[in-house]
């Protein structure tokens, strides 16, 4: 018996490949003679980076760089041996990296460009810049000031410079999971703007802003679905570096071959932290049950906790937190949690295997 365990982060508590394990070993419980391949996966936010770097035997990079508010900050990220590089923007211009302090005017993406010449010094040959969790609205102005383009007058841009050396030739892909354009009632400054501290009465302003760095590019760029992303980074990546936006998860499971290892499986386990009605919107173990359906192979999701709305998107489910357990406890003991609930579920999924 083959099974694939592919399960994605539980936020706050475990990693993908700590999740991943614990399942193994409640499968291994189950099943003692099983074949139980592990392919942690993310879906192209926090996380995607050490996943990629653990699956695919890739090695961990970092670099000293400019943080969301200007001060140096650690950035790592993941340099397989393909010669891809991955990238989370988070790393170099993250919410998580400001302390609660919200300065949208002075938050920049400029560390994520230092981070993609850092890349590409060492060899990476493609970058794979995961979009999510910034603190900025730039619209990557602070990324393609690092790599060499200038501005005048910012944040309303009168004059926009390109590089005098070679455009930018590296491949680049920007992994993301929203279809918000730069601009309008669903661009980035009114659907993502507050989280980062942008005042609604500042809305104008920073649209006007945005709208002018915008009109030195070709206009389709600006509506394209996810050029409102990570603060406008999606725009700025396509403008600035000729990138492709890619699906999250898409993006994963081609590096990570997935869908050849699903194809091989008698049984695929996936899971993360809530398995709820944002994880069937495009959500990593969404994915996983999508490959699953398409050649007729039974796919198990673990969850810490999950809602009626995920049942649906998976053959079986399974809850890990007992109903009365704070959250806290439950993150704490997560891996002992795990695979007691798959040991407390065989007798369905026996069932669900024909014995």
């Amino acid at each position: 018996m083959r099974i694939l365990v592919a399960s994605d982060k539980w936020k706050g508590s475990l990693s993908a490949p700590a999740a991943c394990a614990a399942m193994r070993c409640g499968l291994k419980v189950l099943w003692p003679e099983a074949e139980i391949l592990e392919r942690p996966i993310a879906d192209g936010g926090e996380g995607t980076a050490k996943a990629l770097a653990a699956a695919c035997a890739g090695r961990w990079m970092t670099a000293t760089v400019t943080g969301p508010l200007g001060d140096p900050v650690l950035a790592g990220y993941a340099l397989l041996p393909d010669g891809t590089a991955v990238i989370e923007m988070a790393a170099a211009a993250g919410l998580v990296l400001t302390n609660g302090r919200l300065e949208p005017w002075q938050a920049t993406t400029r560390g994520v460009g230092e981070l993609m010449l850092d890349a590409v010094a060492r060899g990476a040959r493609r970058l794979i810049i995961g979009l999510g969790g910034s603190a900025t609205n730039d619209a990557g102005a602070g990324l393609a000031a690092a790599l060499g383009w200038e501005f005048e007058a910012l944040p309303i841009a009168s004059h926009v410079v390109a590089p005098p050396a070679a455009p930018w030739t590296v491949e680049t892909l920007a992994a993301c999971d929203v279809t918000n354009p730069l601009l309008g009632p669903r661009g980035c400054t009114r659907v993502f703007g507050p989280q980062k501290g942008v005042r609604e009465e500042d809305f104008s302003a920073f649209e006007q802003a945005l709208s002018s760095l915008a009109s030195f590019f070709p206009t389709e760029i600006a509506v394209t679905p996810g050029a409102g992303a990570a603060g406008g980074l999606g725009f700025g990546l396509m403008a600035f570096c000729g990138a492709r936006l890619v699906s999250g998860f898409g993006i994963v499971s081609e590096l990570l071959q997935l869908e050849e290892s699903v194809a091989a499986a008698d049984l695929i386990v996936t899971g993360e932290g809530s398995l709820d009605d944002q994880t069937l919107n495009g959500k990593g173990p969404h994915g996983v049950a999508e490959l699953a359906r398409r050649h007729g192979r039974p796919v198990v999701a673990v969850g810490g906790r999950v809602t009626e709305a995920a049942q649906a998107g998976f053959t079986c489910t399974v809850a890990a937190t007992p109903p009365d357990m704070p959250l806290d406890e439950a993150m704490r003991r997560a891996p002992e949690l795990i695979e007691a609930a798959i040991i407390r579920a065989a007798p369905a999924l026996r069932h669900l295997m024909g014995g």
